[in-house]
């Protein structure tokens, strides 16, 4: 291969990241700018779209310059986080809205008396509240994006306003097909359909990414789930990665055939476009856990068990058993297979013995068995059985918390050799759009996992069972609500 690489902007929920992925999947010149999201009420979550694109460019133009020059750009971003936009000056109207945002619980459920099922997760109802504040009688000429856009709109200097089909079909505002703009949707919450961006293909060229030296063409766009299922080269049906991060996402590829449920299947797993490529979609569906790394944040943060997320890998390996200690992450509600936004994290089992190394494996083990309930969804969701399961994510770096998701899976883990594997998956879309790579058949060898880890012992996921079933309900008021 002779081509020079790949330039990668991938937007998180804390930060923007910039690297140059070359031919043979390395990832170089990496650089990071912290953009972190503000809470000004109770679940409200909101950031600066203007220092997320100033960040952006910053972090491109100093990859670029250590690194280029590259043959394509490609993006990743957090999902469902919604930019309004003035299209004449490229102002945002108000604040960015996070995904995790639930100012919109009410709005949500209005629509639902409608036969309208939207969740406060997607973007639908935060584009009708930033468009209530910002423009009540639609006259204005506006630009709504998800993050993908915005930066698409910034590196282009204001050329483009495209999202691609992986990003569109999780903003409660298309048709479950995957086929265009949902007009009731559309119509209940006041969008006029001019604000929306063009819907493009995942790999594909849209346009040039005129602010950077060069002008490389844009190639390359999908969300950080999707991004990393193909980072991980998951191209294939029943081929399956978990990202543990904050939370904890399962995606499995499907191939052709789109799920047969339009909303959630009976286990709680989501269908997903994975991406569009060449107008052919690749479908997947996707599991869910709101608690991962939070867990051992807690720990750290909160409770103070622990000085630094990494110290819980030796302070659970100071004991071989959690001594029938049994921890349940449910921190913020619980997802897949039962959502249940009242249920609350439990610990179970304490003794007089019980110690700090009993409680610390615990909680790295119980978010392990919360993976496994994912695997065991998706099976059952999509019909297909999951082999050896890639795993990324902050926790892939925590030896203890890899071996218990072994032993509860009970199956290997491959652990991705980027922490982070949205970059690689980015890349790997822009670069067969200008052909740093021929097929998918290349993206799938690049894959060589850093490490393999195998089950060592049985658990019991009957107790497992048995203890997630004491944290449900625990705030009946939330747990009544079902989107």
């Amino acid at each position: 291969m002779t081509a020079a690489g790949v330039l990668v902007v991938d937007v998180g929920t804390s930060g923007v990241r910039a690297a140059v992925v070359r031919p043979d999947a390395s990832v170089e010149h990496v650089h990071y700018r912290e953009v972190l999201p503000s809470t000004p009420l109770p679940s409200f979550v909101e950031f600066d779209a203007s220092a997320m694109g100033e960040g952006a460019l910053d972090v491109a133009r100093a990859a670029l310059a250590d690194g280029g020059p590259v043959d394509a750009v490609g993006i990743a971003n957090q999902r469902s986080s919604t930019v309004v936009w003035d299209r004449k000056t490229g102002e945002p109207v108000g604040p960015g809205v996070g995904w995790q945002d639930l100012r919109t619980v009410g709005m949500c459920l209005q629509l639902q008396a409608q036969g309208i099922r939207v969740a406060p997760n997607v973007s639908a109802t935060k584009l009708a509240f930033l468009l209530d504040m910002a423009d009540a009688d639609r006259t204005r000429d506006l630009c709504f994006g998800t993050v993908d856009a915005w930066v698409a709109w910034t590196l282009s200097g204001g050329s483009l306003h495209v999202t691609d089909l992986s990003n569109a079909a999780v903003t409660g505002m298309f048709h479950s097909d995957g086929s265009d703009w949902s007009e009731p949707v559309l119509e209940a919450l006041r969008i006029p359909p001019s604000v929306l961006p063009t819907v493009v293909d995942s790999s594909g060229v849209v346009g040039e990414a005129t602010t950077l030296d060069g002008a490389p063409p844009i190639a390359g766009i999908a969300g950080d789930q999707q991004a990393s299922l193909i980072g991980q080269g998951c191209v294939r049906p029943g081929q399956a990665k978990i990202t543990f991060g904050t939370g904890g996402m399962l995606d499995l590829c499907l191939g052709d055939a789109r799920p047969a449920f339009d909303m959630r299947g009976d286990a709680g797993c989501f269908p997903i476009v994975a991406w569009r490529i060449g107008g052919h979609i690749t479908w997947g569906v996707e599991a869910f856990m709101l608690t991962a790394g939070q867990a051992v944040e807690w720990l750290r943060d909160d409770i103070g068990l622990i000085s630094s997320s990494a110290e819980s890998a030796e302070v659970a390996a100071r004991c071989d058993d959690t001594g029938d200690v049994w921890f349940v992450p449910a921190l913020l509600g619980m997802g897949t297979p039962a959502w249940d936004f009242g249920a609350r994290g439990t610990l179970l089992g304490l003794t007089r013995g019980s110690g700090r190394a009993e409680v610390v494996r615990a909680v790295l083990e119980g978010v392990a068995h919360r993976g496994a309930d994912l695997v065991e969804a998706a099976e059952a969701d999509a019909g297909l059985p999951i082999g050896p399961l890639r795993v990324d994510g902050g926790m892939s770096a925590n030896p203890v918390f890899v071996q218990a998701l072994a032993d509860a899976t009970q199956r290997p883990i491959e652990l991705s050799p980027v922490t982070e594997a949205t970059t690689l998956g980015a890349a790997f879309l822009a670069g067969l759009a200008v052909g740093t790579w021929k097929g998918l058949d290349d993206v799938a060898a690049a894959w060589s996992p850093r490490a393999v880890v195998d089950p060592r012992r049985a658990t019991d996921r009957a107790r497992w069972y048995e203890a997630r079933a004491r944290a449900r309900q625990w705030v009946t008021e939330l747990s009544s609500l079902d989107f």
